[in-house]
């Protein structure tokens, strides 16, 4: 009993003598200790962005080259999670837009290099280019830059970057200039039978519609259009399901003002992926046009949409839309509410609100207020990076490397803005 008796005490005088610790021969004067530097770690410049790409690799609209050294062409795969892209790092993206099939970014430069492309280019949709003459590049892996013709390159700004099935339009402070497949017309200009779009270096470009400028553009699947200051809706381009919105079906050639209810609107923002029109007044009023023969702007069956709140964000897929209330989020035919818990919103982030949605053909993407991205749809090509090729069906996070600003969704790829953490 002694013999344990003295272990317990062993025992009990090492872990007093742990617990208090060696006092120091030399105490630490408090005032000094706070006197000390603190060493700062560096942070990313405030116009700093970080570029995110998944989905199909096979197009090269990622940026990423699908196929490493040595590696067989049968391996051919996609890129199920975001990855950061090297072109993010070399220049300063300030926008970006998804076509099908191939990705544009607009930079910060003091020259006509202003946007890049890459991906599929059969329709010279993100401009000319060839290795030898006479031979341009259909598919194209790495971004190229698309010269511009600006009055002023110094000046000028890229202001957004919109893109349909194999054409391109781009905003600026000097109007727009459209480029790539101009079959319908949807490139604003006169349509010339059996032209050879593949080596097609012509920019068209155009100052203004109707004497008045352009603030706002969309592009559909084959027809584009335009808001001028004053909030009227332009459009051209195929018009054989309704979704030019000018009465008729009949493919237009140039830019024409949309009439109809909106007629007496001012409309700030369009959202189109396919053959869906969905357009937002300054009031925050939806209307919707085309996706049907029996719903043209100028039919007599057109309805607008159902009353559900003032709106602050809109976007159109292809066979459904989405739209951002005030305070709650909607979707469906008839509006039904996603639950905000989905979003992200509970007792500890009491304040994360949905602030904008966007579409691709066949999914949808929502941006919160803390930089969450929550994505679900279709996930053809694994465009919906959560990991996996399943189809989700409700809107589930996605993990991000940054605060997402913005996030750009094609048909089988996806293209996000993010800011650093720190």
């Amino acid at each position: 009993m002694s013999t344990y008796r003295r272990v317990l005490n062993e025992i009990s005088a090492n872990s007093k003598r742990f617990i208090s610790g060696k006092r120091r021969k030399y105490p630490i004067n408090s005032e000094d200790a706070e006197k000390l530097p603190v060493f700062q770690y560096t942070v990313s410049k405030k116009e700093y962005r970080r570029v995110f790409a998944w989905g199909n690799l096979q197009t090269g609209a990622l940026g990423i080259p699908a196929l490493k050294r040595n590696e067989s062409i049968d391996k051919l795969y996609y890129l199920q999670s975001p990855k950061r892209i090297g072109f993010g790092e070399k220049f300063e993206v300030r926008t970006a837009c998804c076509g099908f099939g191939f990705s544009v970014f607009a930079v910060n430069s003091n020259t006509n290099d202003k946007i890049y492309g890459c991906g599929i280019n059969t329709d010279s949709q993100i401009g000319y280019h060839e290795v030898r003459q006479h031979k341009p590049l259909g598919l194209i892996f790495y971004p190229q830059p698309i010269p511009l013709p600006f009055l002023s390159p110094e000046k000028s700004r890229v202001l957004k970057i919109t893109a349909g099935r194999a054409h391109l339009v781009v905003l600026t402070d000097e109007g727009i200039f459209t480029l790539g497949n101009n079959a319908y017309g949807q490139c604003g200009r006169s349509i010339i039978p059996d032209e050879d779009y593949s080596r097609s270096n012509y920019i068209n470009r155009i100052e203004t519609i109707d004497g008045k400028k352009i603030v706002d553009i969309e592009c559909g699947q084959d027809h584009s259009m335009a808001v001028t200051e004053d909030g009227c809706v332009y459009s051209c381009g195929w018009g054989a399901d309704g979704q030019t919105g000018l009465g008729h079906f009949r493919n237009t050639p140039e830019f024409t003002r949309v009439k109809g209810d909106i007629e007496s609107e001012k409309i700030v923002r369009l959202s189109c992926r396919s053959d869906f029109v969905l357009a937002l007044n300054n009031k925050g009023e939806p209307d919707n046009f085309a996706g049907s023969c029996s719903t043209v702007a100028h039919s007599e069956t057109h309805k607008n949409a159902t009353p559900i709140g003032k709106i602050k964000s809109i976007a159109s897929g292809g066979s459904f839309c989405v739209v951002v209330l005030v305070l709650k989020l909607n979707n469906r035919r008839r509006p039904i509410l996603i639950p905000e818990t989905l979003f992200g919103r509970n007792d500890f982030q009491p304040n994360n609100i949905v602030r904008k949605v966007t579409c691709g053909l066949n999914y949808a993407a929502a941006v919160t207020s803390l930089g969450d991205l929550f994505i679900w749809g279709r996930n053809k090509g694994a465009c919906l990076g959560l990991g996996t090729e399943k189809d989700q069906y409700f809107p589930l996070k996605v993990a991000m490397g940054g605060h997402v600003q913005d996030v750009f969704c094609g048909i089988d790829h996806t293209i996000a803005i993010c800011k650093p953490f720190i």
